[in-house]
Order: C-alpha cells, then structure tokens, then sequence
C-alpha cells in the first residue's frame, strides 16, 4: 500500500536566493539542510522545498520548457530503498507513468519520478540525510 502522505513540495524558481529571501520574510524558517542550490522551508506537516526551475527539471529527466514540467514536483518520502522501488512499482501498476526509474542521486539518496494521469511529477525518494518520524513526516532542524 502506498502511503498516503505528503512529506515535500518543491516548486521551480527563477532564483533560489530571490524566493527565499521572499520566503524568509513572510516569516518561515529555513531548515540547516538548505544550500545555495535549495531551500528547505519546514510548514506544517510538510517541507516546502524551492529549487532551480533547470535544475528541476534536469534531476526528473524531463525538459524545462515541454509541456509535461510546470516548475513543480510533489515528493513521498520513505524509510529506505527497498521502499522507494516498492513504491515505484505500485506507482506504475496503478496506472502512473515512469518518468525517472529508481537510482542513486548524486547527493547520496535514492530517487525516482513518476507522474500521475495528468502528468503531475511525484519523486518517491530515500533521504539517508532527513529523519522521519513516526507518523510518517519530515521534521528539519531551523536554522
């Protein structure tokens, strides 16, 4: 069964500096995981997460301007690899299409994409680096 949560939004900016700064100042926090290439904004429940539009749209393997990316991709976190390929799999048995198959990402996690029936992008991805509690959510250390 795949779990029915979401733990990360990351949305496509222009300028990861710019959004945050915008972001910071509406009051929310960036989390100590935050680089110069993504910010990490820990919301309630869930992590709001802002990335290069490119460099989205280079880590899902699909094209920046096509009509399949909109600068957003929803993410389902999991306990371990041998999750994120079950999860994958149900995915892709329930009718989603395969976008990005389950592999090592450069930054030591495991991750894949997958869109649903309107091509929404999901990654369902292991983060040896993000603690999940119990119930299922990130909860990042604030800066």
């Amino acid at each position: 069964m795949i779990p029915a949560r979401l733990t990360l939004v990351t949305i496509g900016v222009s300028d990861v500096a710019r959004a945050t700064a915008f972001y910071t100042s509406l009051g929310w926090k960036p989390a100590t995981a935050s680089t110069d290439g993504v910010t990490f904004l820990q919301l309630s429940g869930v992590v709001l997460s802002l990335f290069g539009w490119a460099d989205l749209a280079e880590d899902a393997h699909v094209d920046s301007e096509g009509s399949g990316f909109r600068g957003v991709s929803l993410a389902i976190n999991l306990d371990s690899r041998d999750d994120v390929d079950a999860v994958y799999a149900e995915w892709l048995a329930a009718g989603g299409t395969a976008v990005r198959a389950p592999e090592t990402a450069f930054w030591g996690g495991y991750t894949s994409y997958v869109a649903d029936l309107d091509d929404h992008l999901w990654e369902i991805a292991h983060n040896p680096y993000f603690v999940m509690t119990p119930d299922g959510r990130l909860d990042l250390p604030l800066i």
